[in-house]
């Protein structure tokens, strides 16, 4: 990267003044340069979070929040869940362009020829509690994939590089499943290559060797919808943490594993659960008659009571995949005849206040895809317990295409974050008999 825009840095203790390099990307905002900082000044930035931080340049992803703009490889969020479905996206992701016929073709055959996993896996369910939360299930399945396919853990090779990327959309929703059907005491259901993924993962899910399993395309549209939405979100927690083990040099079944763990916090990847218990509460004292009292309870900061569902950290305006999940939503609850149910008439009543209460409207407190997504799973059948599950079933082609990037960036070094260490100063240690 070349620049001839400079930032200069000037100190009031008489360091000289230095100049840092400023980096202008395709959209977004400008960055200043300050790998010499440290080397130069003796002193380093301090960022808690990162939130002013850009840890890498990357191609993938780009988010404008005050916009409320989401694009993919420059794809609006809206044109690819209208226009395209999940394995498009996971093509688009991975190599940066959306496939045409043949090369959609040979992406689907590909990820559908490894859609099984290797069948001592099955013995690893076995060592979980029946009533383990499935999302440490598939953290600790996810990394184990490393001791079966050892062929494609060479990180520096390209081509195990596409395996591996491969392997892994193709098998979570294998390993999803199984940790669902483990959970509840039914059979494991096999993969049957000839349905779409989203089709497959479906019958995986809810299917039993009793009967064969009917493919409803309005479900599946609606899960291969929330696998889009979901499928990347730029530099955030889990995405981060996979880049940061990556640069270590760990094989991509462990990063995907630590992307899962960073996932399941509740911060993170728990949002749309968290929707559906204030939900349920709100539902147990006393439903739509209560909800002015709980809107009441909101409003007052004193309370403690949080609204969940609404508003976004990153999208300062309306969260562009809301829209498209309401319109989902609506299909599925029609399609299911739940329009009636009284949790889902909460929750639409509770939508209708957000959009209405000047209180929520002037702070942009706008339902975000958790709220959206969180009904749809319900309506689906899914149980909250699975919810972060499938969200890590779609962000995995994000987690893989970030690592991928990343690996392949030749100025990529190991991820080392500094600190500003308040502790205690240099001090010996006393014989214990004067402590």
């Amino acid at each position: 990267m070349n620049s001839t825009k400079k930032a200069t840095l000037s100190f009031s203790d008489g360091t000289p003044s230095i100049d840092f390099p400023i980096y202008e990307g395709t959209v977004g905002p400008e960055v200043i340069d300050i790998r010499k900082l440290y080397g130069q000044t003796g002193r380093f930035t301090f960022d808690p979070g990162f939130m002013s931080t850009a840890a890498c340049d990357s191609k993938i992803t780009y988010i404008d929040g005050d916009k409320g703009e989401l694009l993919y490889r420059g794809y609006p969020i809206e044109q690819l869940a209208q226009n395209c479905d999940y394995l498009e996206t996971c093509h688009l992701l991975l190599y940066g362009e959306l496939p045409n016929r043949a090369q959609q073709k040979d992406f689907e055959f590909r990820v559908t020829r490894h859609t099984m996993v290797h069948e001592q896996m099955t013995r690893f369910f076995q060592g979980f509690r029946r009533d383990a939360h499935p999302m440490a299930i598939l953290v600790g399945c996810v990394g184990a994939l490393s001791a079966f396919y050892h062929d494609s853990l060479d990180i520096n090779d390209p081509e195990h590089r596409r395996i591996s990327a491969i392997r892994l959309i193709a098998k979570m929703p294998t390993l999803v499943a199984m940790a669902y059907k483990y959970s509840n005491g039914q059979p494991f259901m096999y993969p049957q290559n000839k349905l779409s993924y989203s089709a497959n993962f479906m019958r995986m899910m809810f299917g039993t060797p009793c009967e064969d399993y009917e493919v409803n395309d309005v479900l599946v549209r609606a899960l291969d919808r929330i696998l889009i939405l979901h499928a990347d979100h730029e530099q955030n927690a889990s995405t981060s943490t996979v880049r940061l083990a990556g640069s270590s040099g760990a094989n991509p079944f462990a990063c995907i594993a630590a992307g899962i763990a960073t996932l399941w916090g509740p911060a993170h990847g728990g949002a749309n659960e968290a929707c559906l218990q204030m939900l349920d509460q709100i539902h147990a004292q006393g439903g739509i008659a209560k909800i002015g009292e709980f809107i009441s309870q909101v409003k007052d900061k004193n309370s403690g009571v949080k609204l969940m569902g609404f508003g976004h950290r990153v999208y300062k305006n309306y969260d562009p995949r809301a829209k498209l999940m309401r319109e989902t939503c609506y299909e599925v609850l029609g399609e299911l005849g739940l329009n009636n149910d009284p949790l889902f008439a909460l929750s639409m009543k509770l939508e209708q206040i957000a959009l209405e209460d000047d209180y929520f409207v002037s702070r942009k407190l706008y339902p975000n895809v958790d709220f959206y997504s969180g009904i749809v799973q319900k309506a689906l059948g899914i149980p909250t317990s699975m919810f972060t599950c499938i969200f890590a079933l779609a962000r995995t082609v994000g987690w893989i295409a970030q690592w991928n990037e990343m690996i392949s960036d030749p100025e990529q070094k190991i991820g080392r974050p500094r600190q500003l260490f308040v502790g205690s100063t240099r001090r010996d240690v006393k014989p214990i008999d004067q402590r």
